[in-house]
């Protein structure tokens, strides 16, 4: 039998601030360490496109940016069951602290697609059904983020941020089957998790090590603003008390 006694612990707000704070370190030193490796390798030494020349190097930029845009609403739908379920306070934290980092990744996907888009299709937007989804998208996160300020009882933020994440899942196989489904200008994917990539090497590889890399680091930025919000939740608690103190006493 499986034992879940990992996952009744990532409840408790303590013991998540404590793993974490062994997490961040190692998460840090990994972005950090593929952010310039694969950065150097895809914009400085990976080859050019055949058609396109030095300009599909944004995707070193748009691609990580776009899956994790996905990802993460994938988490926060994910987030939102288990607060609704199991009623716990880290999962709410989570829900709420990413809800952020998604928007800004979706605003890079997009202002990247554009910058990407006007000399490939000649116009900076098209009401393309990709575009279209991931606009949609960041509409979805901005609901998320605004239900959260909106509603000053902690119990109905949570419950209202919950659902909208859940329901708002539906678009992302939209986002990803769309150049299938409809007409569509923007190209199919050239890289993927599980098939085989229509690129070289010299290509992928750097794009793969972007994808990682984007990951950790939002691992880290996650990783840090639910630390801080635990920290506000939990202020009367005493290990919270404890941990300032023992803080402090380092910096002395």
């Amino acid at each position: 039998m499986m034992n879940w006694t990992w996952f009744h612990k990532l409840g408790s707000p303590k013991w998540f601030y404590e793993i974490s704070g062994r997490w961040l370190p190692w998460l840090a030193a990994a972005a950090v360490l593929l952010l310039v490796v694969g950065s150097v390798w895809g914009l400085a030494f990976a080859p050019p496109e055949r058609y396109q020349g030095n300009s599909y190097r944004i995707i070193f930029i748009h691609v990580p940016a776009a899956f994790l845009a996905q990802s993460c609403y994938l988490m926060l739908a994910v987030a939102g069951l288990v607060s609704l379920v199991w009623k716990m306070k880290v999962a709410d934290i989570a829900l709420q602290q990413a809800a952020p980092v998604g928007a800004w990744m979706t605003v890079i996907a997009l202002i990247t697609g554009a910058i990407w888009g006007k000399p490939t299709w000649g116009s900076w937007w098209v009401w393309d059904a990709r575009l279209t989804s991931m606009l949609i998208l960041l509409f979805l996160y901005f609901g998320v983020i605004a239900l959260g300020h909106a509603i000053t009882n902690r119990e109905s933020s949570a419950k209202a941020c919950a659902v909208l994440a859940i329901v708002g899942v539906v678009n992302i196989p939209i986002i990803k089957y769309s150049v299938e489904w409809w007409t569509s200008l923007h190209q199919p994917a050239s890289f993927t998790i599980a098939g085989k990539a229509s690129m070289p090497s010299e290509m992928w590889l750097p794009l793969l090590i972007m994808v990682i890399a984007f990951y950790c680091f939002f691992g880290v930025v996650l990783l840090m603003r639910m630390r801080l919000e635990v920290l506000r939740r939990e202020a009367r608690s005493s290990w919270v008390r404890a941990e300032v103190l023992r803080q402090a006493g380092e910096v002395c």
